[in-house]
């Protein structure tokens, strides 16, 4: 497969390669903040939630069903009354760490010049009402 400009382009480019699922799960809403927060030890589901604002408890549930299926996240369950569960970074996991703390510290770097060519574009749009 070829891009516009002639570039061969990889296999995940393809609509049915595999690699495109990972890059999905990496790039989901919720993904890169659940792995910051477990890179540093084992959280439970509440200390998650309560860290994460606005994720409900159904899309938390579902995104870490989601890792946990992808190998990235473990949960344990502890025999206690009442049941104690927490969710810790695999070591496949844990090799996320790294370039998802790059983006984060990139958008953190960026946001004020990001804003800003939002509000450009916005205020373009608006002008020549599209």
């Amino acid at each position: 497969m070829e891009s516009i400009t002639g570039k061969r382009l990889g296999p995940m480019y393809a609509e049915a390669c595999p690699t495109r699922q990972v890059l999905d799960r990496i790039g989901d809403k919720w993904t890169a903040l659940i792995i910051g927060l477990l890179d540093d030890g084992p959280v439970r589901f509440l200390e998650l939630q309560r860290s994460i604002g606005g994720i409900s408890s159904k899309m938390l549930t579902q995104t870490l069903r989601n890792l946990e299926r992808d190998g990235l996240v473990r949960r344990t369950i502890y025999a206690e009354v009442p049941p104690r569960v927490e969710y810790t970074l695999t070591s496949l996991g844990e090799t996320l760490c790294a370039p998802l703390t790059a983006i984060r510290d990139w958008a953190e770097a960026h946001i004020d010049e990001v804003s800003e060519a939002q509000s450009l574009y916005d205020d373009r749009d608006e002008a020549t009402g599209g």
